[in-house]
């Protein structure tokens, strides 16, 4: 275990042993420094004090402190840049729902193992003496670390706050961990029972960013939404997808949820490594950014439950919308499937989703409001999901010019190539799941072709504006939108390319 703690935690952690104190460090920070992941956050527990004045007496000649928690027994230090949390142990009670009706009592007598029994998971629970190395791991958390398994501590206290479902469903696809079956069962009965409806959206929202940014495969986390009820209960756009047939001449893999997931666990491959795909460097930014994109993999089929046919030989065409709210359609339909797992079809000639990029934008923009408010983020990403296909569409037609300056302002040509590629490697006897660089050449070529145009990043500037067509003599008047839309159509289309060209054009059309 990495024990190299910032002098400003055992320098103070020296002070108040010297007390009688001590100093515990606690939560995500142990489980990090034995996992030897990078600690972020400090979280350190004081044992020995009568009263948190004494505390803050001590900390207090170490920086800034900030009692904002006071009610809660924590204590914020900052230090610098730094900040670190000191707390007194403490019991909570459920008193009402969210996660503001507790009934705190902070009390610095209690033992490590009573103070630990709040936690959610036995690898959250345990402690490590600053001053004498001690580990204090009351509940078996190293064990399950070592054996990598989620388990939570206690049934009593781990429902009483229903957003430790999401955890466990982030916690087990970032760490890889399987989910203890008797913590399963439990998840399950919490959301079969309502529990998660209590929860404002801002928490889950938070808890799907941790899922989706910091997780090698999201898609184990969305599995266990899956089996214990989340997705059919909370999220029907997401469920919709399961089932869903594809053309396995082109989806090999399976229905549109098995797609979704492998495209999802791609477009993270595709931000973690940058040597995985040419187009990735230097286009992600930061970490808003990369949800957007990860968003919307996840959202690019939503219109597949919504558009997709199944054709059969005998002439028969079903909408698996139809069938899949009445499994009873017709007798003839009943001899042409067969069902294993979800949906499977048998003997069918054709199966098509035709529109379904831009039918998906509805159920995108309504699965996004479920989980967050933020209008603008949202909306960024509706252009991704409706026009996801372009660049394969663009590269087998061989798409001219002024298409491809067009799709530039609708979308951002370099992060919608990033979605397709995810789309691309999302499939199934694909050499590119593999390990070493994967390829794309629809995604290369468009790239190539957006920077020779000067339209990667962003759209076509406009040669002329308003106040060039006033230079000109003309008074400003609603004709004005039509000539300046008349005219940047034909400088996407390469008729013009400079400012004297397009003058020119405005005066033999216009004046």
């Amino acid at each position: 275990m990495r024990t190299d703690l910032p002098q400003t935690v055992r320098t103070i952690a020296e002070v108040l042993h010297r007390k009688g104190a001590r100093a515990i460090l606690v939560g995500g920070a142990v489980r990090d420094m034995l996992m030897e992941k990078v600690v972020k956050d400090y979280d350190i527990e004081v044992y020995g004090l009568k009263t948190l004045e004494a505390l803050e007496a001590v900390l207090s000649s170490f920086g800034s402190v900030n009692q904002v928690g006071k009610s809660f027994g924590i204590v914020k230090l900052r230090v610098g840049e730094e900040e670190y949390d000191f707390s007194f142990p403490r019991t909570e009670q459920k008193t009402g729902k969210g996660h503001r009706g507790f009934d705190v009592t902070v009390d610095g007598t209690l033992s490590f193992k009573e103070a630990a029994k709040r936690r959610d998971f036995t690898i959250n629970a345990m402690g490590y003496d600053i001053i004498s190395g001690e580990m204090l791991d009351p509940y078996g958390g190293l064990d399950d670390l070592k054996r990598g398994v989620l388990r939570h501590i206690d049934d009593a206290t781990f429902i009483e706050d229903p957003l430790r479902v999401y955890r466990a469903v982030q916690f087990a696809a970032r760490f890889g961990f399987n989910v203890a079956q008797e913590t399963a069962r439990l998840c399950q009965k919490m959301v079969g029972k309502g529990m998660l409806e209590e929860l404002p959206k801002e928490r889950i929202f938070e808890e799907w960013k941790k899922l989706l940014l910091k997780a090698p495969k999201p898609s184990v986390g969305f599995e266990l939404m899956r089996e214990w009820g989340i997705t059919n209960r909370y999220f029907p756009e997401l469920h919709a997808l399961i089932g869903c047939p594809q053309d396995p001449k082109w989806h090999p893999e399976g229905d549109v949820w098995i797609h979704t997931m492998m495209s999802i666990d791609a477009m993270q491959r595709l931000i973690r490594d940058e040597s995985a795909f040419s187009v990735q460097r230097s286009v992600l930014r930061d970490e808003k950014q990369k949800l957007k994109l990860l968003f919307a993999v996840l959202c690019h089929d939503f219109g597949k439950p919504l558009t997709t046919t199944i054709e059969f030989e005998n002439g028969e065409i079903v909408c698996w919308q139809e069938y899949n709210k009445n499994k009873s359609i017709s007798k003839e339909m009943h001899t042409n499937t067969i069902h294993y797992s979800l949906f499977t079809i048998h003997s069918a000639k054709r199966i098509r989703a035709i529109g379904h990029e831009k039918a998906g934008i509805e159920p995108t923009r309504t699965f996004l409001y479920r989980l967050t408010n933020e209008h603008d983020f949202i909306e960024t990403i509706l252009p991704l999901v409706e026009h996801h296909l372009k660049p394969s569409q663009f590269y087998a037609q061989r798409a001219k010019d002024g298409a491809i300056r067009r799709l530039a302002t609708k979308v951002n040509i370099k992060e919608l190539v990033l979605v397709a590629a995810a789309d691309h490697f999302g499939r199934g006897e694909l050499k590119a799941q593999g390990a070493g660089s994967m390829e794309y050449p629809a995604g290369e070529w468009l790239i190539l072709r957006a920077e020779e145009l000067q339209v990667k990043e962003e759209p076509l500037k406009p040669l002329i504006q308003g106040r060039d067509l006033i230079a000109l003599g003309m008074k400003p008047s609603p004709h004005f939108k039509e000539i300046l839309e008349d005219v940047y159509q034909k400088q996407m289309d390469g008729l013009f390319n400079t400012k004297e060209e397009a003058i020119t054009y405005i005066i033999d059309h216009f004046c």
